[in-house]
């Protein structure tokens, strides 16, 4: 298991992996352009090449790309949604070039209408995309936390998804936030087994590539997506405990995304209470 975090890639996407360097973080997640805007600027040869060259000098491994926040594959908009597909593929194209394994995004929310009424565009939208690109870049569907309406925070739905795509490089990524947020319990061992037997049986472990490690601002079953840091909000110390030494989580990648207490988001000190505890589940 590695332990790492989302990093900011301003002043160039090569400098994330400086940044990583500096907090510990053994994996990476980063943008690819300013995630609360449309607007994609396709990087030059130089640039994927510094990149490449950095992120193979670090050792750091794997690196994932997380999609803009404004994609919505249920929008009910023909414009949104071919903004929401032509950011995905241009995306996983950047992640084929610069070695990152995919790229991790939230399905969307339908707005009310129902999950089922849009289910088949989200089929034939995800479909397209891979269509159209790169074979050697996963497209990850990360799980929500329920809130207005969004697409996902049911194993079930995550896993209904995937069947009717039937592609082997849609994979799944697992906020601890967001699942403790919708009602899965991650806070008790015996609690935690029932949340991953179903997880197995409507995902697979096999389809899990990566994990959101974020505490939880808010309640449980709050429906709310709110990240803290590790240890202060409602998951707690315990509850990473018991994530941390679940056998399905051993080779998945640990990456946060929470605020720091430094309120700069991922540090060091947040990386360091992971690799802790990492540490007493391996001596355990």
């Amino acid at each position: 298991m590695k332990i790492g975090a989302h990093v900011s890639a301003a002043g160039g996407l090569d400098k994330a992996i400086l940044r990583a360097e500096e907090i510990g973080a053994e994996t990476i997640q980063l943008f690819g352009s300013p995630p609360q805007s449309w607007i994609y600027k396709p990087l030059s040869t130089e640039q994927i090449q510094a990149f490449k060259d950095r992120f193979k000098s670090a050792n750091i491994a794997p690196a994932f790309l997380h999609g803009v926040y404004l994609i919505n594959l249920a929008s009910q908009s023909p414009e949104n949604l071919k903004k929401s597909t032509d950011s995905l593929i241009s995306y996983l194209s950047l992640s084929s070039q610069i070695g990152a394994s995919g790229v991790i995004f939230h399905v969307g929310s339908h707005k009310g209408t129902g999950f089922d009424q849009m289910l088949k565009q989200i089929v034939s939208s995800i479909s397209f995309v891979l269509e159209n690109t790169p074979e050697d870049a996963w497209l990850i569907i990360e799980n929500n936390a329920g809130m207005g309406h969004h697409v996902g925070a049911s194993f079930q739905e995550i896993g209904k998804i995937m069947e009717m795509v039937g592609n082997d490089r849609v994979k799944v990524c697992l906020d601890t936030a967001h699942t403790f947020a919708a009602g899965y319990i991650v806070t008790t061992k015996e609690g935690f087994e029932d949340t991953m037997s179903e997880f197995d049986r409507e995902v697979g472990f096999a389809n899990l590539v990566a994990v959101h490690a974020n505490d939880s601002k808010t309640p449980f079953r709050s429906g709310v997506d709110r990240h803290e840091n590790i240890g202060q909000g409602h998951i707690g110390m315990k509850g990473f405990e018991v994530i941390l030494s679940h056998p399905a989580f051993k080779e998945v990648p640990f990456l946060l995304e929470v605020p720091g207490f430094n309120g700069k988001g991922p540090d060091k000190e947040n990386v360091d209470i992971l690799k802790s505890l990492r540490q007493q589940c391996e001596a355990n």
